[in-house]
This record gives C-alpha cells, structure tokens and sequence, in this order.
C-alpha cells in the first residue's frame, strides 16, 4: 500500500524520537541474540509470556475490558490483568485506551488516528510511534479520551510507572533460568508481541476479506487473528467495537474469547457484550 500521506499532513510531521528508536532498536537487537541463548524451556516462556501478556493483558485487559467495556470483572481482578496488559511493554493503560479509542472514532483518518493506513503500511505498523504527534503522545491531551481510566488513582500511577514492571520481570527470569530467560522472556517476547500487535494497525487496513461493510478498510486477516489470540477478526471488530468476541464464524479462531468465556463460567465476567442476533 502507497502513502497517501498530504501535504498538510508532511508539513505537520513531527520530528523523529530517537530515544524511542534507540530503546526499540535495542530490544530488537538483544532479540537477535536469541539463537545463542536458545533452550527448550526458553522458548517455552517467550510463548507463555506472549500469551499471557498479550492475550490476556492487552486483547482482553487493554483492549476488550478497558477500551470497549465488552465485559466487567472484579475491581482487583481488573487491575491485575492491566497489570499484565502493562507488562506487555505497549504503553500504560491511559495511553493504550486513548488511542485506541480515537482510532475508532477517527478510523483512518489522516490527522486523527495516531494510526492511521491512509500513512502507509510502515506508518500504521510502527513509525507513529517514532514520529510521536503531540495530540497522541502528550498525557494533558490525550487523557480526555481515557477520562474513566484517568480518574483512576491506580491507573494513573500504572500508566507512569508501567515501564518499571520489566525490572522485577528481568530479575525473575534471571533467577529462574538465567540469560536464556531473560533474552526470550523478555526481549525476544517484547518484539514479537510488539509486531503482533502492529499488524492489526498496518496489515489487517490493508488485506483481508469484509464480513461487514463499513467507512474504513478494517479486514478478518485469518493469519494475523491466529498470532494475536483472536484480533485479526477486525472488521467484525470494527464492525461492532463493543462486542467481547472477535469472531462470528465457528472457523473465526478466537483465544481470547475463550478465556473470557473460562471467566463467565466461573463467575468472574458479568454483563459481556454479545453481538446482535442479525450478525
């Protein structure tokens, strides 16, 4: 996909942020050591951390419990799986919901989604984050579109601090299984998560097919729902943001919606959004 990026919107293009290039390239580079640090067990927690930080902590806590309200839960359980969505090293909860949220409310659009495919594939996918625009990227701006959240003296503090969380989650994986825990645990988890999750930004606006017709572009992209627990079904997401499950077909594979479903039956999920019967 070509940029479609506009004069206007050149013109308006912040400048780069290198510490966040230098702290996204370090981790990326740590990652590349992988290889050598490799074990069975090691690999074994970059998937449980994978899983459980981004199915669990982003689709289901930052995404579909924080953003939409496609279910609740007990106050401390919200809170420990914002926790986890936090660890998951994609910003803290305020932040996370913000824009998520003006994504759906400007979907695409050049100036209003901090996102947006109309940029291009690699401005959706990542270059938002190292051309950071003020209106996205500055709490006094974009708190507005979290108030919920921001009147939340836990959220607040998660939403400063999330970075923090790595250290104790470094010195855990050391202890438990030395360097080979922490570069796949830790870096090599991080940047596959982040990629994971970018992919929904940048690939699933571009290919895919529509089960719904709608102003934007959102797609069901079958490979990326498979390695984001369920939310490459996004135009059925976009479709109906609220929802708690993504997919609509019995083929539609959803994790995330499994584990809400494991919540509901053990009571722990109450009031979780459904789609319409006509979907």
């Amino acid at each position: 996909m070509t940029s479609t990026m506009s004069p206007t919107a050149v013109r308006q293009q912040p400048k780069f942020a290198w510490t966040m290039a230098l702290f996204v390239g370090a981790f990326h580079l740590l990652a590349l050591t992988a290889p050598w640090f490799f074990s069975w067990s090691a690999l074994g927690v970059a998937v449980l951390l994978h899983w459980l930080f981004g199915s669990i902590g982003i689709c289901l806590g930052y995404h579909r419990l924080l953003t939409h309200r496609s279910l609740q839960v007990p106050r401390p359980l919200e809170y420990a799986i914002a926790i986890l969505g936090a660890m998951a090293l994609q910003g803290g909860p305020i932040f996370w919901v913000a824009g998520h949220r003006q994504h759906h409310l400007h979907t695409e659009d050049i100036d209003k989604d901090p996102y947006s495919a109309r940029r291009g594939f690699w401005w959706s996918h990542m270059l938002w984050l190292l051309y950071p625009q003020k209106e996205f990227f500055n709490y006094d701006n974009y708190r507005k579109f979290a108030p919920d959240l921001d009147r939340d003296p836990f959220y607040r503090a998660l939403n400063r601090y999330f970075l923090l969380l790595q250290i104790p989650l470094a010195v855990l994986l050391y202890v438990l299984g030395g360097w080979s825990f922490v570069v796949y645990g830790l870096f090599l988890r991080a940047v596959l998560l982040w990629h994971s999750t970018w992919l929904i930004n940048s690939a699933s606006h571009i290919t895919g097919y529509r089960t719904y017709p709608a102003d934007d572009n959102a797609r069901n992209l079958w490979w990326a729902a498979i390695l984001t627990y369920g939310e490459g079904w996004h135009n059925n997401h976009h479709a109906y943001p609220n929802v708690a499950p993504a997919g609509r077909q019995w083929w539609e594979i959803d994790m995330t919606w499994w584990a809400i479903l494991l919540l509901k039956k053990v009571g722990l999920a109450r009031k979780v959004v459904m789609p319409p019967r006509e979907a």
